[in-house]
């Protein structure tokens, strides 16, 4: 796409802030239904197990679909997904307030991470398209890295409020009036798309692999319920595994690949990749972990959890903003991502090992602060890492990469966290055990970014005011 805005428009900070928000839309539309989950539970009658459908119908289908959002960018046009993708995510919020049954919220829920799919991409690619290379550009992905950091905690907190005040269908319909004004206010804002690539979309590729991960985290939330020597369980995880390993195989054959092959043989991103997963996957855990704690343990009401989750939002954007910017610069970017997850696992396992049935808030504070500081920090630098030693023509692609696998991440951590979790006698043991399973993943990801070396050579000047993900720091 060719970028006709005027870089030098006073509209230019109007343009930052609705790519912003629409940024933030995404990063607490994973969150917000946490602290509502109990209350969502009770309404629709969802069981323990089945209750964390209303949170992974979301990841997975954002992170199943991250790729074909990234190509339909490039396809269609940025400023025309974006404007499709808003609509999409303010109608299914729309349904989903509405829902009075469970299948209507989960179908709502998988909907919102399709919007979320199309949406991630084209606001990444405005940005470097629509703001010119230098201080404006660094300002706006600036904003970006630390709207989508610290929009993962604010999430929590908003839907605590919104959940205490108005009850748990405003969760979704505070969405819908953001997203409509969003939509109508982007064409008079944003240039219109002027060139777009042509070829085709994967389709057999997107729809493969959703269905594997579909499938892999389905039989993982059946597990519990049905016994993990159920056919129907393990069925579901191996027919996954299967298809997703067949979307490798279709994309060795396919004209137009979602994930070109030859990204896989690049070290940088495959760990970046692997850290990503074990980040969302400690993140979905620890948010989950702490939100029933607060509110069965301590007896907190929606409100009470939302604000309990708040130092964790304020640090998360405090490490994701200058503080990575000031820590990838000077001790690079393995040793930037390693500490990030290192202090994420350390804070989690500090976060579970405060936890008792007669506790209190200060006694998980500490564990809170270092967790959202942590994660913070290593949020923004997986990005960086995903785009070390990519083409400029395959930035997009790499960032899709990292943010399919952040998503995967949630849905198969908070499976397998809550499998641990009930499997144990006492909920709250349960809880705690599962926690330090998921600090430990933390910690592994701290390990293998260990494993990053620095790029061969840095990009060419083109190369690098494409390169949206390491900019953003």
């Amino acid at each position: 796409m060719v970028a006709t805005d005027n870089p030098t428009s006073s509209r230019s900070g109007l343009r930052l802030a609705l790519l912003a928000l629409a940024q933030f839309i995404i990063a607490i539309d994973y969150n917000n239904v946490y602290v509502a989950l109990p209350e969502i539970g009770s309404a629709l009658g969802f069981s323990d197990q089945s209750l964390q459908w209303v949170v992974s119908a979301y990841a997975v289908a954002f992170g199943g679909l991250l790729l074909l959002g990234g190509r339909a960018a490039d396809r269609i046009g940025a400023r025309r997904m974006f404007i499709g993708a808003l609509l999409v995510f303010g109608l299914s919020s729309l349904v989903g307030g509405l829902a009075t049954d469970q299948g209507l919220l989960v179908a709502a829920r998988a909907v919102q991470g399709l919007g979320g799919a199309l949406l991630f991409p084209s606001v990444l690619a405005l940005i470097v398209t629509r703001f010119p290379e230098g201080k404006e550009r660094n300002r706006a992905l600036s904003v970006w890295g630390a709207t989508g950091s610290g929009g993962l905690a604010a999430g929590a907190l908003l839907g605590g409020v919104i959940t205490y005040g108005l009850g748990w269908q405003w969760v979704f319909f505070i969405v819908v009036p953001i997203t409509i004004l969003a939509a109508l206010v982007a064409p008079k804002l944003i240039a219109p798309d002027t060139a777009v690539s042509k070829g085709s979309f994967d389709i057999p590729g997107a729809l493969v692999v959703t269905i594997g991960v579909s499938l892999i985290v389905f039989g993982l939330v059946s597990g519990p319920e049905v016994g993990w020597g159920s056919i129907r369980a393990w069925g579901a995880i191996v027919l996954g595994i299967l298809l997703v390993l067949g979307f490798f195989v279709i994309e060795r054959t396919t004209k137009d690949p979602l994930a070109p092959v030859a990204l896989f043989r690049n070290r940088s991103l495959v760990t970046a990749m692997a850290v990503a997963f074990l980040h969302h996957a400690a993140l979905s855990s620890g948010y989950f972990i702490f939100t029933i704690y607060m509110q069965d343990q301590l007896q907190y009401n929606a409100l009470q959890a939302g604000l309990a989750f708040l130092p964790l939002g304020v640090f998360a954007m405090i490490a994701g903003g200058k503080v990575a910017s000031t820590v990838l610069t000077k001790a690079g970017v393995g040793a930037g991502l390693a500490v990030g997850m290192i202090i994420y696992a350390i804070g989690l396992a500090a976060l579970v090992a405060g936890m008792s049935s007669g506790g209190s808030y200060w006694a998980v504070l500490p564990g809170v602060v270092l967790y959202g500081f942590g994660g913070g920090l290593a949020f923004t630098a997986i990005f960086v890492a995903a785009s070390s030693g990519v083409d400029a023509g395959s930035q997009g692609v790499a960032s899709a990469l990292g943010s399919t696998a952040l998503q995967i991440g949630a849905a198969v951590g908070l499976a397998i966290i809550l499998a641990i979790a009930n499997a144990n006698a006492d909920f709250l043991d349960g809880l705690q055990v599962a926690g330090y399973v998921a600090a430990a993943g933390a910690l592994l990801g701290g390990l293998l970014a260990l494993t990053l070396r620095k790029p061969v050579a840095a990009p060419a000047a083109g190369e690098a005011a494409a390169a949206a993900p390491e900019a953003a720091v």
